[in-house]
């Protein structure tokens, strides 16, 4: 039970990790909050129009929603609304309007803001699908593992044109790359990859992970390839410390991974080679010494 915990702590922390890089790149971190709350609405009218808490009506709700969220951050940008404050006023909408409809229409059924908010990864291991008699596993791992593939093909597909545009939005339109269309493409994988994780972390610690790993990354890279692929490291490591964290403490399993997170970040934070406060502080010091050495020589 612990080891499926565990893989899906990762997977979750990795899906997220790796749409957080371009999240991070494109200075767009608090998007991904903005997304992660207002995928709310979306879920409920999926569930008014199927009549169904189905995995896929749910993801395309929230998807719908969250290039919704997107555009409306958009327009009202254009229109010269600060950024933050069209981030703040459009979440803060959308979410409102969700949170009136599970109080209107979802009173009869389990779907309440806990529901949605707030997974229990540790009732991964039972929560389990079955497909025409086979025993399939966790019902989380194949949904997040289905978002997770889901982004490396289309990452994979069009990395240039992603890596591109996160650098240099203004080079990628004069090369001709459609950059709005990528915004959106990216905007609509973290919507999708959002909802996909809320079952199993909840949508609070989606956020921490859409942006701790990335931001951990960051720190300790600046070549894109290596930048994904430490933050799906320091995905996993935080899905283990976080477990074990969890066992020692005797406290919420999706917390501590939360934790864990933060806690390799500070570590990279104050010791990256590249940006790290004490690695900065040992290479002014040194250089500080060096030259008054020079001085009395």
């Amino acid at each position: 039970m612990g080891m499926t915990i565990i893989i899906t702590g990762a997977m979750v922390a990795i899906a997220c990790g790796f749409l957080g890089c371009f999240l991070i790149l494109r200075r767009l971190a608090m998007v991904g909050d903005a997304i992660s709350h207002a995928v709310l609405p979306g879920i409920v009218v999926a569930y008014l129009i199927s009549g169904t808490k189905d995995s896929v009506w749910m993801l395309l709700g929230a998807a719908a929603f969250g290039l919704l969220c997107t555009f409306l951050i958009q327009i009202l940008s254009q229109q010269g609304v600060q950024h933050d404050a069209a981030i703040s006023v459009t979440f803060t909408f959308l979410f409102a309007v969700g949170v009136i409809l599970v109080s209107l229409y979802t009173r009869q059924v389990h779907l309440d803001l806990d529901h949605v908010l707030y997974g229990e990864i540790a009732y991964v291991p039972f929560n389990t699908w079955t497909l025409f008699g086979w025993e399939a596993g966790p019902r989380a791992m194949w949904i997040v593992g289905a978002a997770l593939f889901l982004s490396l093909v289309v990452v994979g597909l069009l990395y240039k044109e992603f890596k591109v545009v996160a650098f240099d939005p203004q080079m990628a339109a004069a090369l001709g790359i459609p950059v709005l269309l990528i915004h959106y493409l990216l905007m609509g994988l973290v919507s999708v990859t959002t909802v996909a994780s809320f079952e199993s972390v909840g949508a609070i610690l989606v956020v921490a992970m859409l942006i701790v790993p990335g931001a951990t990354a960051y720190l300790l890279t600046d070549k894109l390839e290596w930048m994904l692929a430490i933050s799906a490291l320091v995905g996993i490591l935080s899905s283990i410390f976080g477990y074990w964290i969890s066992l020692w403490l005797d406290a919420s399993i999706a917390g501590s991974m939360t934790v864990a997170a933060g806690l390799l970040f500070v570590c990279a934070f104050l010791f990256s080679p590249l940006h790290g406060v004490v690695t900065r502080w040992i290479v002014r010091r040194s250089m500080r010494l060096a030259a008054i050495k020079g001085g009395e020589g």
